[in-house]
């Protein structure tokens, strides 16, 4: 598919900056800025070489006014971002002075880009796979610099070479099973049963090391849903504080202070993780804090991982078996919070309740043990192997389900294989894996699937 009108849009964020940029892609883009860009040079954008930048004035045409003193770039097809001549004027970054000048670009005729098209036009136009344009997006939304370096991996390359590698083994293999399908008078060669099985056993191997790493790749792109619960002043405000290290929650003596929940998002050792302070759950006829431990139950039920704190000193109480009993399914880390005063907490308890649940030791309103709690939740997240930031990872539910797809196709593969079915049914199986796999780099996908990926984008993206 090839677009040939010519897109226009504002790349630059909502509110006041330093700069804005309004960027026009297109075959008339150069011709246009023509037309409303006074050079000061007095030097034609269409005569300027590509990659360069020129100082002048935009003018409307409609009545000949100056609208502003703008640096213009000259980009032209093919090497440019879209393929397609792109123009970018750099002008100052007040919104009336962007939404003025793209007014001006919009009456010359050109459209209004939709939300992604700079980026869905790179994709049409072959400059980049569909992984690689989804990586765009995560690159934008990364919140930790491990996030930053996964987006830039997959958008380098990465993620579709390793899918072009299983593409190339099931293709080479589908290619010489039918050949010998439909061509048995030229005596082609056929692969002899364990040459078969190591070409089924290869490609589902890669299939599956690849879906491997989508739990971890997910939490990286998403972030981890992490609550913190306990009955009222145990220190769950106190530890919020501790973790953002600035005072965040309100910390009194008086239970029953947080009345709704408080949520923050914090980056530990590259994870990007959702704090939620939940409102300390007990029973109560007060009617707010009721709202709130209703809340708290709410999140507690969709977390990722649970911070449970106990009052080491006062020990375990009836409330904080209860606590355990509902949380016994949920992956958890116990914080012994307060361990400055005496220490009543009974660890048998916990063991038995909370089997599988670290225990750390903290003093939250000390900043004590904050670092030890740190640690222990980046090795129970990713079991230590975290830092290990090189390796290409699934982060997009949809490249996770494509290959969960092509994966169960060659089990069928492998298992018709094994039955010493025909070649005939191995191959209708390797043309839907073949199928599946294309979807994450856009060969075999639907432009239905395509539009609402970029719909996801920001407008002048």
């Amino acid at each position: 598919m090839y677009v040939t009108d010519t897109i226009a849009a504002i790349s630059t964020a909502v509110g006041e900056g330093g700069i804005g940029i309004v960027r026009i892609s297109g075959p008339e883009a150069i011709e246009i800025a023509e037309e409303i860009f006074k050079n000061k040079k007095e030097k034609s954008l269409i005569e300027v070489d590509s990659y360069t930048a020129h100082y002048g004035q935009v003018i409307d045409p409609r009545n000949q006014q100056v609208v502003d003193e703008v640096i213009t770039l000259v980009m032209k097809a093919p090497k440019t971002y879209t393929t397609e001549d792109i123009v970018e004027i750099d002008c100052h970054g007040g919104p009336i002075v962007l939404q003025k000048i793209l007014d001006v670009v919009l009456h010359m005729g050109v459209r209004l880009a939709d939300p992604g098209e700079f980026t869905k036009r790179a994709f049409l136009n072959g400059r980049i796979d569909l992984a690689q344009a989804e990586a765009i997006i995560d690159l934008i939304r990364s919140q930790t610099e491990i996030g930053l370096e996964v987006a830039i991996d997959q958008l380098e390359g990465g993620l579709s070479n390793k899918v072009n590698q299983i593409k190339e083994d099931i293709v080479s293999l589908l290619a010489h099973l039918e050949a010998t399908i439909d061509f048995p008078e030229d005596e082609i060669e056929d692969f002899n049963p364990e040459q078969l099985g190591d070409r089924i056993d290869g490609a589902l191997k890669k299939t599956s090391e690849l879906l491997e790493t989508s739990q971890r790749g997910k939490i990286l792109r998403e972030g981890l849903e992490v609550a913190i619960v306990g009955r009222p002043n145990v220190g769950k405000s106190s530890l919020l504080n501790a973790l953002l290290r600035e005072n965040r929650a309100i910390v009194t003596e008086v239970p029953g202070t947080t009345r709704d929940v408080i949520e923050e998002v914090i980056n530990i050792d590259g994870i990007p993780l959702k704090i939620i302070d939940t409102a300390g759950i007990r029973k109560t006829e007060d009617k707010v804090e009721k709202i709130g431990v209703e809340k708290s139950e709410k999140f507690l039920k969709r977390a990722d991982l649970v911070l449970l704190v106990l009052d080491i000193n006062q020990g375990i109480s009836a409330e904080d078996r209860e606590l355990m009993r509902l949380i016994k399914s949920k992956q958890t880390v116990v914080v012994a919070n307060k361990f400055d005063l005496d220490n009543n907490l009974d660890l048998e308890v916990i063991d038995q309740l909370l089997p599988q649940a670290p225990v750390v030791k903290t003093s939250a309103i000390e900043n004590q043990g904050i670092d030890k709690l740190e640690d222990v939740i980046s090795d129970l997240v990713f079991s230590g192997d975290i830092r290990a930031s090189n390796q290409t990872l699934i982060t997009n539910m949809r490249h996770k389900n494509a290959l969960d797809r092509a994966r169960q196709r060659l089990l069928d593969v492998q298992q018709t294989f094994e039955r010493r079915l025909p070649n005939d049914f191995i191959t209708i199986d390797l043309r839907a894996a073949l199928e599946a796999v294309g979807e994450v780099t856009g060969d075999t996908i639907g432009e239905d699937i395509i539009d609402q990926i970029f719909a996801d984008f920001c407008l002048g993206k």
